[in-house]
Order: structure tokens, then sequence, then C-alpha cells
């Protein structure tokens, strides 16, 4: 049951009122049902985190069910994928379930609908079904095949299963209402003939079942009580109810006999149909026929590209699953469309690693620096917080040389107006390990900089007299030495515009592709990052965010994403200041 600090929404309010009144026998069970013809995106995580979410906060159930009925866009990849992701967002399904579990009982269930008179074998092709649908303001016309008798449609159907006839030759359709207002109860397809081979069955059916039905009578025979679907179904909403108030599998409990011998839990019940907004964000497309189209055009390196939307590629990027769940959560539940601001999911990124990421320092657009009043063999350990706001972190112990690593952002020879970092004669101060002034520039035959040689001021070293001594800047450092070198990805949006999926200027998505959103460095790491493991978040000090790559890194080879900036880089407008 839910308490006072669990956000409400209105389809809490439906459950609250069906507890209450006893409906479903008080009973919460939910579902999540991709189609597994692609990998999850940050879209799905919404009805992830939904359904779940309301299965535990009720004490009640959630099925994972693959709605493999088109064979022909499905692959078992696509299935370990989403099992991955949804385990990766922190979430344990009941039971794992097909809609392919169920065509022996689809396919018993629309002989009985045929036996009633409900339903009919069209021969009919796609176009002219199409033409006889009618349109919204006009009334489609019978098929010329309505009127076969009930025995000429069961044998044809048989025959369809039987695979007797061409793909797309004929449908079995219901038989409801030509002329509803609602054109999805115009005589809808149930069943289409396609021969192609199952990732589940094979070859064993040369028929498929259409969504609707195999949706909804899905959800009867596991017993789903609240099927939670997103607001492009409410039109389907009439069928839906249909379907399963004229199979009626409560009371034909024999159409679960083929799921009891297959040795599967068949609970029929009447689930309720209720509809909320889809998750949109900008800066993103989050359809997945173009999200297929940029992996297939290699416009990104596959599905896990962490410059994608998809749940694998937030997850190599380095979001962790807890600010994906804190987003969905704080963004709500409605019935209202509305497009959310790509930063606010970055915000909850930058608040979970805020808290969770131990501090350590990196460079990644070196500058030379060498400290020439230290001797050569100087060497020195310093110590350093793990963490500034939570001592459970502990300590660090740092190497520093004469010879450094400093952001080549850091100094600049002829300084603008409110530049308070390193310049030519000028003081700042080395985070962790004294003041230092810069006396010398030495640059290539370019004129490009290459080194500074600097004095370190040893009176301002921790623990001295003059370590209070106050400067403007203070700037971080690597060791030269001990450095570890890193192949450092910096990642950004993927579009550089709010709304890639506007045509109206006659571009497509294609042409709105940030050509900046990913950028390979060399960077210099603390030493002591060497050991650290594949998916290890990390705050490298004044520069963001970082996650060791879940897929290449590796100790002798490491590579970090950057995961998000320390701050917003992108204004309302679309664009970096």
């Amino acid at each position: 049951m839910t308490d006072s600090t669990t956000p409400t929404n209105f389809i809490r309010q439906i459950v609250l009122a069906d507890q209450a009144s006893g409906k479903h026998g008080g009973e919460v069970r939910t579902r999540f049902p991709p189609e597994p013809n692609g990998y999850l995106h940050l879209g799905h995580a919404k009805s992830i985190c939904l359904n779940f979410g309301i299965a535990r906060d009720f004490a009640g159930t959630c099925n994972l069910r693959f709605d493999d009925t088109n064979p022909t866009r499905e692959d078992p990849e696509f299935v370990e994928a989403i099992r991955n992701d949804v385990i990766w967002l922190g979430f344990t399904w009941h039971e794992q379930r097909h809609a392919s579990d169920y065509f022996e009982v689809l396919y018993r269930a629309a002989l009985k609908l045929i036996a009633d008179g409900k339903a009919f074998v069209c021969d009919l092709s796609a176009e002219q079904v199409r033409e006889y649908r009618g349109t919204l303001t006009e009334a489609g016309r019978n098929s010329p095949y309505r009127e076969r008798s009930v025995e000429e449609n069961l044998d044809l159907f048989q025959r369809m299963r039987n695979g007797e006839f061409a793909d797309g030759s004929r449908t079995l359709r219901a038989k409801i209402d030509m002329s509803a207002g609602n054109i999805n109860l115009r005589d809808p397809a149930l069943y289409r003939i396609r021969k192609a081979t199952h990732q589940n069955t094979g070859d064993a059916w040369p028929i498929y079942p259409m969504y609707d039905y195999a949706h909804a009578l899905s959800d009867a025979i596991e017993g789903i009580t609240h099927s939670l679907c997103t607001l492009e179904f409410e039109d389907h909403r009439p069928l839906y109810d249909w379907c399963v108030e004229n199979v009626d599998l409560p009371a034909n409990p024999q159409l679960g006999e083929s799921l009891v011998a297959a040795g599967l839990h068949y609970a029929p019940g009447r689930p309720r149909q209720i509809e909320f907004a889809r998750g949109n964000l900008d800066f993103t497309v989050m359809s997945k026929r173009k999200l297929m189209a940029l992996v297939t055009d290699g416009l990104v390196d596959g599905w896990d590209d962490p410059r994608m939307p998809t749940l694998s590629g937030v997850r190599r990027r380095g979001f962790p699953a807890a600010a994906v769940r804190t987003f969905w959560e704080r963004a709500g539940i409605s019935k209202q469309n509305s497009v959310i601001e790509y930063g606010v999911l970055e915000n909850c990124v930058r608040d979970e690693l805020d808290a969770s990421a131990p501090r350590r320092m990196a460079v990644i657009d070196p500058l030379r620096l060498v400290l020439t009043n230290l001797a050569a063999d100087h060497s020195a350990v310093l110590d350093f917080p793990n963490h500034p706001k939570n001592e459970d972190f502990g300590r660090r112990q740092v190497r520093f040389s004469p010879e450094l690593w400093i952001e080549r952002e850091d100094f600049m020879e002829t300084p603008v107006k409110g530049f308070h970092r390193l310049v030519p004669g000028g003081e700042v101060r080395l985070r962790g390990a004294g003041i230092i002034r810069c006396d010398d520039v030495i640059k290539d035959t370019s004129g490009q900089v290459i080194e500074l040689r600097c004095t370190l001021d040893e009176q301002s070293t921790p623990g001295s007299a003059g370590a209070d001594r106050k400067v403007k800047g203070t700037i971080h450092w690597v060791d030269a030495r001990s450095a570890l070198a890193a192949e450092v990805r910096l990642f950004d949006r993927l579009f550089k515009v709010a709304d890639p999926d506007d045509d109206s200027d006659g571009k497509s998505y294609h042409d709105h592709l940030n050509a900046d959103s990913r950028r390979i460095v060399k960077g210099w790491l603390e030493a002591g990052l060497a050991g650290a493991a594949a998916e290890s978040s990390w705050q490298f000090e004044r520069l963001g965010y970082f996650v060791a790559d879940r897929v290449d890194h590796q100790p002798k080879r490491p590579v970090f994403n950057r995961v998000v900036t320390l701050r917003d880089t992108w204004n309302k407008a679309g664009a970096k200041p």
C-alpha cells in the first residue's frame, strides 16, 4: 500500500479505489509488454517504472511479457537486451511470458469467435480493406465475404492454420460494425497469414495474431488487473474490451488447457486498460524506427552508443539507474502529452553522482608545468579526501613531483578581465599542494605554449605557516611522473536542436545531428585510477562526472566516458552559451 511519501497520480488513485472496493479481489497485477524489435529507450523507462512501481507499492506482481507476434522484426538479441535493461533499472518481474506462449489458446479463442458468428475469413487485399473501411466522416462498407457461413469460415481458418494459402491472401476479421465512429471497430483483423520463422515457435505457425487481439487476451490470460498503456492506445480500448468480453476467458476455462499442459500459470481475469502520456524529451528522437536507422546507417556505433537515448546507451554513458528512476518520478504521470527538457534528466544524473561519485583529479587538455625550485628527484605524497561532503568515503594518497600536468585553459598568456587562474608572473593555488608563481613561458617554433616554469612557495604547502595565504585562483593538477594515460571520450547531445523531428524546414532528423557529440582525447589521470572497475563512476574535479566504459575499459587500456558536465552548458534556446 502507498504511504504519504509516495507520489500520487490518477493511476494510483484508480488502483487505490479498486482495492478499497474489493475489485479484482483487492489484487494488483500489472505487466510490461515490449515488442522485441529493438532496444528499449528512455521513454520505455517511464512505463517500466510505472508498471513495476505500481505492483511494488500495492504489494502486487508485474510480469515481463514479450509481444512477439511479428516474427519478421524480432530477434533474441533484443529479448536479452530488454531483460538486462529491466534488471539494470532495478526491477524484478514476477514471471517472464511471451505472447507466443498463448498462440494455441488464441487460436482456439478465434475458432470460438467464428463459431459464435463474431469473426469471418476475408479475402480482401490490404488495399481493398482500406477502401472498404471508410473515413472519419464516412461509414465503411461490409466486406463481400462478411456473410460466409460459420462452417465455411471454420474450414478456411483451419486451412489458414495449416498453411494452405499465400501470405496476405486472407485474414480473419472480427465482425463488429463497419459504421462505428471509432474506425478501430470496423471489422478489424484478428489474424494474418505470414509464413515466417518465429524466434520461439520456429515454423509451427503460418498465421499470427494481430497486436490488439493478442495483447487483450494475453492480459486476460495472465489475470492482469490494470493494463497500463500510452495514450496512442486510447482509441484501441473499445476493441481491447470487445476482445476480452467476447472471448470471455473466465467463463471458458477450457481455453486454457494448452497453457496448463505447458506448465504455465493460468489466472483468467478481466483487465482494465488505462492510458497515460508517454515520455518525451527534447534533443532526441525516440522512435524505434529512427533509432534503428541511426544504427543501420552507421551514424552511431550501435544501440549502446553512449549518445543514444536507449537504456543500453545511457547506461554505457554512465547515467545511474537511480537517476533515471528519479527523473520519471519527478516528471509524473498524466494524460497530457508534453516534452521534458533533457537538462532535467541531466540534473537528476548530477544530483545522484554528486552524492555517490568519489573525487579524483584528471587533465584532459594537458599543459606541462615544471616546478623549478624543487629538486629533480623530489617526491611527496599528499593527502586528499575522496569526497568533500562525506567523510565515510575515506581519504587517498596522491603523488606529487616537480613535473605536473595542468589544464591548458587554466593558463592565459594575455589574460582577459576576470581571469583568475595562472598568468605570466601571477600566482595561483595548486589544489592541496600550495601556491605557485609562473616565472617563464616556453613555446615551440610555431608559438604554441608547451611548458610553464614555475616556483612553489614552500611556505604555502599544507601544514606550513603560510598555508592560509590568500590567492584568487585554485587549479587542479596531475603528477606527470606517475599519471595514468587514458582515452577520454567527451560525449554531448546527439542532436543540436531541441526538436530533431521538426521537418517544417524540409530537413530530417539526420540533418540535425551534432557533429561535436563525441570528441576523443588523451587524458592524464591520478595513478590510483589504474584499478578502476568498468562502470565505476567518478567526479574528475572541475571537469565533470566520468565513468569507466563498460565495454572498452581495461586496466592496461583505461577508457573513460564523460557522463555529464558539472553544470548545464546548454541554454533554453537549444545552443551552448
